[in-house]
């Protein structure tokens, strides 16, 4: 597990000051930042040596638009040079204004149009189901992308068949066009996910939120402050 590095949770908000330009998407990184850093330090069995290792827990980033905080955690655990950070979305930086997996070390998706994460994260912990890994499959998704229908399917195959190792947390800035408070956590439960709702900037109810608990899917509602 990640939880050994030579930077800290203190030195984030250098590494995002790093990155410079027009297409940084503040809010949207910060929103995410208490949630990535969390998941990278103390929940994901990853490691920057273990990128091909099948067993490796996942972590999925769907909301891949404002991906400042995923690249600053990504640097601070080692898994690419913090010098990248300085030239991202330049022409020839690996780093753009949306992730992707075939140039970054550690990305396991391609991201940035969104509603194909949640769906993409319960096919994986399908197939590591099948082989009988323990492997957890952890996808960050946003309240908006949630209306996007391909979710709908996702939410209740996943309840449906109890899929044990797969894990939502859902940032909630209050952005959803049908928006209803509560709603969210309501969605997961009617189709048998455990549930859970937080303050998206807490590290202790995150970690809290996270640790696996009752039997198949699970769903934090992660609640920042609201989009501007």
């Amino acid at each position: 597990m990640t939880t050994t590095t030579p930077l800290g949770r203190r030195d984030l908000t250098a590494l995002m000051a790093r990155m410079t330009g027009d297409e940084k998407h503040d809010a949207a990184a910060l929103s995410t930042l208490d949630v990535v850093w969390t998941l990278y330090h103390h929940v994901l069995d990853i490691s920057p040596d273990r990128l091909d290792d099948p067993d490796r827990d996942r972590f999925y980033l769907s909301k891949g638009h404002g991906p400042m905080a995923f690249y600053a955690t990504l640097a601070a655990h080692g898994y690419f040079p913090v010098e990248w950070l300085d030239h991202w979305t330049s022409v020839d930086s690996p780093l753009g204004a949306h992730p992707d997996r075939a140039l970054i070390p550690g990305c396991e998706i391609s991201s940035g149009s969104l509603g194909h994460g949640l769906p993409l994260a319960v096919g994986t912990a399908l197939a590591l189901r099948a082989r009988g890994s323990r492997a957890r499959v952890l996808v960050l998704v946003g309240d908006a992308e949630l209306d996007e229908g391909s979710n709908d399917e996702a939410i209740a195959f996943a309840g449906a068949i109890g899929l044990d190792g797969l894990t939502v947390i859902v940032i909630d800035n209050a952005s959803a066009t049908h928006r209803r408070p509560h709603r969210l956590a309501a969605r997961f439960a009617l189709e048998s996910w455990s549930t859970a709702e937080i303050d998206g900037h807490d590290p202790t109810a995150i970690l809290g939120a996270l640790q696996p608990s009752e039997p198949g899917p699970r769903a934090v509602v992660a609640r920042v402050e609201a989009k501007s």
